[in-house]
């Protein structure tokens, strides 16, 4: 089997690393979109002896979060060693800048003298700033390095993607008969078919590792460099993919040292070895530097859990989730070793918000009919239902995540550490996703986002986490607080008030309607956006016109920006088809590109219209 050749290949190659250097090379080989759902794991459904091989030569990571569950955040957690929350990044495909003064890892490496791949996906939430990589490319290849010279490379396997695990016609290995579906999934042929393609996707990636592996050997390399596998988060199935639970997070490591380098490993690493320390993607940077004997520099965010410059093993892991594609959302999350706590910041928001992209998938199109049909039962249900403020899982005994903990008194003590924890980080890292992303870019007005989230006059976040706090847990009789909050002079606590009221609906929005309707002319649009939206929501018919009025007025991107159009067009869509009925002419006029927009966000506007429309072709068949 070639894999074992990846340890007894040829001794020497033109590229093989000097018998004398002691500085590793380290491959790293990632595959999108895939959890721990690998035979190493214990996955008796899996087919994976390639990466099961690879494990059994090192050790495998129980609790590996990607601190986003989706690609572009959780790749920029990984580019900078930093969470993307610090940065004004957490958004999906957003683009930002960093200070000048934080360099990406691999710049650090190549000033060390690596020879730096990358094949080939990037899909950063910032933009680089200076030569990032020797070559980033579906070309790049360690092999085309100088004889000598040690390297870090890079290739990643999109074969396990998403959108790889719905497209058809796909002829089934695995037997959909003997998938397990989740508890909150129902259990339909179409459900267990995407399960089983799912398992065939990781089936062919193991494959394309096998050969990474296989090809490290025969150039004689494998006991010069380190091997990382690891996936860049959940599974793309619907609540896995885009949800900062545990299955949206976790990810299979598996790390192999050789033994010339042992001396870099931590004590829990061990030959086919299990364990259970938390490690997630805002350590990888420090670590891999850590692993090249770099000392990782002071603003990363991350602990290196392996190299010369290790720290202590950690106590919690920490995951977020904002705008997915053209959907505003902010949720946080936080797990030790057991127990998992989310804290949802917009309540009011469904789960399964209505994304294009996700909606292509026939798991989320059944699931959703057979709501809307009344055929489901809870757990199956709440996905496509509001959200509590928080949510505690035990995942010992609840994998699925389904049986919320937050009432049991039982359970106060871990409910109460975990909040507090992620209190805490929100406060140390100065998390910027509390301000609404028009405001992020309208005041780092082309510079670095962090300087504006370190800036305590544009900034201050004690107070602004306050009222994010206080609107979202929809504790009663807090209106004189909300009230006071629309008064204030930050734009961000004013959100956040008007925030509050929306969260409550109808009877606190109809108490607080005068503030509301002088909220529409707020010096900031995001605060229009939002107290717009609560009172075509749930305001009289005079403030349902108001409403339909300003959202409309905030739509064009050309006009507002892209960021502001966005917010203002899901609440336009929340207003739902009868209430915008008068200004579908309106919408259908809008202008839906901007060549001075990032092309990766240049369809979030035409979604969102679209789906405008298409819901107003709906309600009147």
């Amino acid at each position: 089997m070639f894999v074992l050749a990846l340890f007894s290949g040829p001794a020497t190659t033109l590229f093989a690393a000097d018998s004398e250097n002691t500085r590793p090379n380290v491959l790293w080989i990632t595959s999108e979109d895939n959890g721990p759902h690998l035979g190493c794991y214990g996955d008796t459904y899996a087919d994976t002896p390639h990466i099961d091989k690879l494990a059994s030569r090192g050790t495998i990571y129980l609790n590996c979060w990607s601190n986003a569950p989706v690609c572009a955040p959780a790749r920029t957690t990984l580019i900078t060693g930093m969470y993307p929350t610090c940065l004004g990044a957490e958004h999906m495909r957003s683009m930002v800048k960093l200070p000048k003064q934080f360099l990406m890892y691999p710049q650090y490496l190549r000033e060390a003298g690596y020879y730096c791949t990358n094949n080939s996906k990037e899909d950063y939430n910032v933009a680089k700033s200076g030569k990032v990589w020797d070559d980033s490319s579906r070309k790049a290849h360690w092999k085309n390095r100088k004889p000598g010279q040690p390297f870090f490379a890079v290739f990643n396997h999109t074969i396990s993607h998403e959108s790889k695990i719905r497209n058809r016609p796909h002829t089934l290995v695995h037997d959909p008969a003997k998938a397990r579906v989740p508890a909150y999934h129902p259990d339909t042929p179409e459900v267990r078919h995407d399960w089983a393609q799912y398992y065939d996707r990781i089936t062919e990636m193991d494959a394309l590792v096998g050969k990474n592996l296989k090809e490290l050997a025969e150039a004689g390399l494998a006991d010069d460099t380190i091997i990382f596998y690891y996936g860049d988060h959940g599974s793309g199935m619907p609540r896995s993919k885009r949800w900062p639970y545990n299955s949206g997070l976790q990810v299979p490591l598996v790390i192999y040292i050789p033994p010339k380098f042992r001396n870099l490993a931590s004590s829990d690493y061990q030959t086919d070895g299990e364990s259970d320390r938390l490690v997630s993607f805002v350590d990888f940077a420090p670590t891999l530097l850590s692993l090249a004997g770099i000392e990782p520099p002071k603003h990363m965010q991350g602990y290196a859990f392996l190299g010369q410059h290790q720290t202590k093993p950690q106590d919690y892991l920490f995951g977020f989730r904002g705008r997915m594609d053209e959907r505003y959302d902010l949720v946080r999350s936080v797990r030790n070793k057991r127990y998992v706590y989310i804290r949802n910041y917009m309540p009011h928001k469904e789960y399964g918000q209505y994304l294009n992209y996700m909606f292509q998938t026939p798991t989320t199109q059944v699931w959703k009919r057979m709501y809307d049909e009344g055929k489901l039962v809870p757990p199956q249900t709440y996905f496509w239902e509001t959200k509590p403020a928080e949510e505690l899982y035990d995942l010992q005994s609840d994998q699925d995540e389904v049986h919320n903990l937050v009432g049991s008194d039982k359970h106060l003590n871990v409910l109460n550490e975990l909040r507090e924890a992620q209190h805490q980080k929100l406060l140390a890292i100065r998390d910027l996703g509390f301000m609404p992303e028009a405001e992020i870019h309208r005041l780092a007005d082309g510079r670095a986002p962090y300087l504006v989230g370190h800036n305590s006059q544009l900034y201050p976040m004690p107070e602004i986490l306050a009222m994010a706090d206080l609107a979202s847990s929809r504790k009663p009789h807090c209106e004189a607080e909300l009230l006071a909050g629309l008064k204030n002079s930050n734009d961000v606590v004013r959100y956040w008030a008007a925030m509050g009221f929306l969260i409550r609906g109808q009877q606190a929005v109809q108490q607080a309607a005068p503030q509301l309707r002088a909220a529409l002319q707020d010096s900031s649009k995001s605060v229009r956006c939002i107290a717009a939206e609560a009172l075509g929501r749930y305001g009289n018919q005079q403030d349902v016109q108001a409403g339909v009025k300003t959202l409309l007025s905030l739509s064009n991107l050309n006009k507002d920006g892209l960021y502001v159009a966005m917010l203002a067009l899901n609440g336009l869509d929340k207003l739902g088809p009868e209430k915008t009925a008068s200004v579908q002419d309106q919408i259908a006029k809008l202008p839906l590109k901007n060549d001075k927009i990032d092309r990766r966000l240049q369809n979030y506007v035409t979604r969102l219209v679209e789906r405008i429309q298409e819901q107003q072709q709906q309600n009147e068949k």
